[in-house]
């Protein structure tokens, strides 16, 4: 049986120690964050579908989050905040408050609540005790028109700021003014638009919504997420035809207040892969800095939903 000397073995360690120190010191693997991404299964015995929803109509059939982490895995993606899905499951938000539960670390969440409860703000406020992160609200919500015309959306928006919950708005281009005046209101509260505000998913960018998207900038705590490229323009990769709206967004907001989002699973569908969303961002903007893309890629959605 060999043996080491005491010289072979200090040789030995000292290898080991300067290729310990050789790797802190090389380029770490990419931990980036999707910062929009839903998750279901097909168990609606446990978690019942809304409406007249049944299992056939859920596409894909299951999309559960081990399936989505092996995928994000593949791309540098470590962590993803999960969107409630409404329409799927409503304000039922069980299941994906269960997920933040069974992958501690993995996962952040933003749930959607039934904003013409009387209890919206005790049924938030019990949300963010389960990991809850951000409150997905859309146009419509609380049964009124507008936002600013529903007790419970504003008393919603006054509390967000105060335990740390995002109010991220679902919104079409003609709702931005509604926003707008929202924000106005409670400038403390932190706003993450989704998917440009849907800007070019009719396949054309108006002008006007870009200014009016833009224009919000004007408020600190107002962040866009850059998402749902497969929804706009020629539906389909490259998305050469959203770079400009990227570009606007960038010289408006900053990257620091910028997050890329897949929205998956339907970034899956037809022609479009979970690569191709986030080499976008990741690879083909000659505009933007290394440190840019640490802010697009992770930081700015680290900072809302995480920290």
């Amino acid at each position: 049986m060999n043996t080491l000397s005491r010289r072979e073995f200090l040789a030995a360690a000292a290898a080991v120690t300067a290729t310990s120190t050789l790797r802190a010191d090389a380029p770490q693997t990419p931990d980036w964050i999707d910062a929009h991404a839903h998750v279901w299964i097909d168990d609606v015995a446990k978690y019942p579908l809304a409406g007249k929803f049944k299992v056939g109509d859920l596409v894909p059939r299951t999309f559960p989050p081990d399936k989505l982490l092996e995928l994000v895995g593949k791309n540098g993606v470590r962590r993803v905040v999960l969107i409630q899905h409404q329409v799927y499951h409503g304000s039922d938000n069980s299941y994906m408050v269960a997920t933040l539960a069974n992958f501690p670390g993995r996962f952040s969440a933003v749930a959607y609540v039934d904003a013409a409860r009387v209890d919206v703000v005790a049924e938030l406020e019990r949300l963010r005790k389960g990991g809850v992160r951000g409150l997905r609200i859309c146009a419509g919500d609380g049964g009124v028109a507008k936002w600013s015309d529903n007790e419970n959306m504003k008393a919603l928006w006054k509390r967000g700021p105060e335990i740390g919950v995002a109010m991220c708005p679902q919104v079409s281009p003609d709702y931005l003014p509604e926003v707008d005046r929202m924000c106005r209101d409670f400038p403390e509260t932190q706003v993450v638009i989704d998917h440009f505000a849907k800007i070019g998913h009719e396949g054309q960018v108006r002008a006007e919504d870009l200014d009016r998207l833009a224009e919000l900038a004007k408020y600190k705590n107002v962040n866009a997420k850059l998402s749902a490229f497969y929804g706009h323009g020629d539906k389909k990769p490259p998305y050469d035809e959203i770079v400009p709206i990227i570009r606007r967004c960038y010289d408006s907001f900053g990257p620091q207040r910028l997050m890329w989002a897949s929205d998956c699973p339907y970034q899956l569908f037809g022609m479009n892969t979970y690569e191709d969303s986030i080499a976008l961002v990741r690879d083909k903007l000659d505009f933007v800095t290394e440190d840019d893309r640490q802010w697009m890629l992770k930081k700015t959605a680290e900072r809302v939903f995480f920290s």
